[in-house]
């Protein structure tokens, strides 16, 4: 079994890469299964049938088009995946699921969203990118911070949110603010404790994490979450774990998938990984 957890088409507004191209890159590298989880991120984004309307920025193209800054248009998303899964569904499973970047303010958005979709989820990434409204990728969560204090806040978030919303499914790239840290790597040890206190908590509410591949497109010296994470989260008794490319574009898609299930095997210990149905974990021996 070959599964692709965490990717993105075009209703991520991050994204320009049609569902079906995906999908056909999938088949063509083999995948058995695949789960899109585009993009929703409550306090810097907003639905697109918002009274307020949506955003725009200068668009990446050569038509000078703007693009929109939104979250996924839903109708159109759960649709779009039907029509998929009854096109492709000989050839590959297609998953229909969302990433919910959450934080501890946008709680009650995410729990209507999840209350208004849950027929049609079958798995749901909890992932941060932002604290305070503020963006990693940017810079401006990490400005006039010290590198200790961005990195404990950032924990301490993900803690706060997971303790009062449950409707996900495996945290995704947990370490996530390694990949924006200009300072370097923040020793693991320094922030272990809080670490620690979030898998115990997802794994006494029966959530995973992932092992994020784009670690080797984004050139980390370690992969995402760290080997020292995905061992405590295992020495913990964790056992709920998925495998996502985190792919905006097809070519990424199963990006060193190879190596993710050798370490997850060979250098962490563990001999299953998870696929999602309905949001109940399916668990495959890894191979």
């Amino acid at each position: 079994m070959r599964a692709d957890y965490h990717l993105h088409c075009e209703f991520s507004d991050d994204s320009t890469e049609l569902m079906e191209a995906q999908i056909e890159q999938g088949i063509a590298i083999g995948l058995d299964e695949m789960c899109f989880t585009d993009h929703v991120d409550y306090g810097i984004k907003r639905d697109w049938d918002d009274p307020l309307g949506i955003e725009w920025r200068a668009g990446d193209n050569d038509e000078g088009k703007k693009d929109p800054i939104a979250n996924v248009n839903y109708p159109e998303y759960f649709k779009k995946l039907e029509t998929m899964r009854r096109t492709y569904g000989d050839k590959i499973s297609v998953k229909r699921g969302l990433e919910f970047g959450i934080q501890s303010h946008t709680v009650q958005p995410f729990t209507e969203l999840y209350n208004r979709y849950r027929d049609s989820l079958d798995f749901v990434l909890f992932s941060m990118h932002q604290v305070g409204d503020k963006e990693f990728w940017t810079g401006d969560f990490q400005k006039g911070r010290s590198q200790k204090e961005y990195n404990e806040i950032y924990y301490e978030e993900i803690l706060r949110t997971m303790q009062i919303y449950k409707d996900y499914s495996v945290l995704a790239h947990l370490d996530l603010i390694v990949r924006y840290d200009d300072a370097g790597i923040y020793p693991f040890e320094k922030v272990k404790d809080i670490i620690a206190a979030i898998l115990e908590q997802a794994i006494k509410d029966d959530k995973g994490i992932e092992i994020n591949t784009s670690s080797w497109k984004y050139g980390l010296s370690d992969t995402q979450p760290s080997r020292a994470i995905l061992k405590l989260y295992k020495d913990m008794g964790g056992k709920i774990i998925t495998i996502g490319s985190d792919a905006h574009k097809k070519e990424y898609l199963g990006d060193h998938f190879d190596d993710a299930i050798d370490i997850l095997k060979n250098e962490i210990g563990f001999r299953s990984f998870c696929t999602f149905d309905k949001m109940q974990p399916v668990f495959h021996d890894l191979s």
